[in-house]
């Protein structure tokens, strides 16, 4: 059964390739397009679409603001459609706060691997969007929460994160809840360049903890979070005693750059025993065979449930691989991390 798409733009152009790129496999069917918000209200209650594309600068309304009254009203997975600006990226970062699912860069003659990759990537999102749990959030009982006092290390331990589709929200979920004495954090979510100066920006007015997009070779240090940046490949490395960054612009790993494998690998290798690592909602398998290496080499490791994630892909793969001692909501995941540090803590 082909998923239904109402792709909502200003742009003849614009709405012209997005239906030329969604149709191209056969399996999405786009069942009507919209010039602006008004348009669109109409068309959904009409079409009941499986997934909308929305762009965020539109006469009669601003897509942000239709966004939060669709999420109240209709929840519907959306795709928003951004700009590869900062204030695209700022409005991009607050759509997925209002609860779209993910977003792609629109099209130009800059984007790596040409218009087919962009096909590729649309494509790729609006199917995970199908089959993410939006109304199931929506109406969710969220786990009771508890107050972290303390998520103390010894020297030489480490958080690794992991996340795609849906992990710009879990990721500010868990960092928002890290103390300030927690040991360095590093995370790799999949996310173009241009977007993760901002992501980082944004989780660093939310957090106590100082979060910033890591730079080659910048140390590790406790109470940081370290975001990938978009387009290169995140490793940790271990010199003169020192945990740092190092930053690659090697090829894809699982299809990704940065890729979560990538960066537990690393992590497996360099930190070991004394490494947590936390996988969290995404589409695909990134990431489980990472986290399979940090749990052999003996890091205790966690994976959001199916019941808090937005899309429950990568971190089933790496719950069936083996990969992951404990499953958690990802309202309590920055508590079971820090529980995980106090044991490396009494094992020290």
């Amino acid at each position: 059964m082909s998923i239904k798409v109402l792709v909502v733009d200003d742009s003849a152009l614009i709405r012209e390739v997005l239906t030329r790129m969604l149709s191209r496999d056969g399996d999405i069917d786009v069942v009507g397009t919209a010039t602006d918000p008004i348009d669109a209200r109409e068309k959904i209650k009409a079409l009941n679409p499986d997934v909308v594309t929305l762009d965020i600068e539109m006469p009669n309304m601003n897509g942000l603001d239709f966004l939060d009254r669709l999420m109240r009203l209709r929840p519907t997975p959306v795709v928003m459609v951004s700009t590869l600006t900062k204030k695209g990226a700022s409005e991009t970062l607050l759509a997925l706060e209002l609860g779209a699912v993910d977003f792609v860069a629109k099209p130009s003659a800059e984007y790596e691997g040409g218009i087919e990759a962009f096909g590729a990537g649309l494509r790729d999102k609006i199917r995970a969007a199908a089959r993410s749990d939006v109304r199931g959030r929506a109406g969710r009982i969220e786990a009771p929460k508890v107050a972290i006092k303390t998520a103390a290390a010894p020297a030489g331990a480490l958080i690794a994160i992991g996340a795609s589709t849906g992990g710009v929200e879990a990721i500010r979920a868990v960092l928002v809840d890290m103390p300030l004495d927690c040991p360095p954090i590093v995370i790799a979510q999949h996310m173009p360049a241009g977007f993760t100066t901002r992501f980082a920006a944004r989780l660093d007015e939310l957090c106590a903890i100082k979060v910033v997009e890591a730079q080659d070779r910048m140390p590790l240090l406790p109470g940081h979070a370290y975001v990938a940046r978009g387009g290169l490949h995140l490793r940790v490395e271990r010199s003169s005693g020192q945990l740092k960054c190092r930053l690659g612009e090697d090829g894809l790993e699982s299809g990704h750059r940065p890729s979560v494998d990538v960066l537990f690998e690393s992590v497996a290798k360099a930190v070991g025993p004394m490494a947590v690592g936390a996988i969290l909602t995404g589409m695909g398998r990134d990431g489980a065979r990472g986290l399979k290496l940090m749990r052999d080499a003996g890091a205790y490791t966690l994976g959001q449930n199916q019941a808090s994630a937005l899309v429950y892909g990568m971190p089933r793969v790496a719950f069936e691989e083996g990969a992951v001692v404990e499953q958690a909501p990802i309202e309590t995941m920055a508590g079971r991390l820090a529980h995980a540090l106090v044991r490396l803590k009494t094992a020290a």
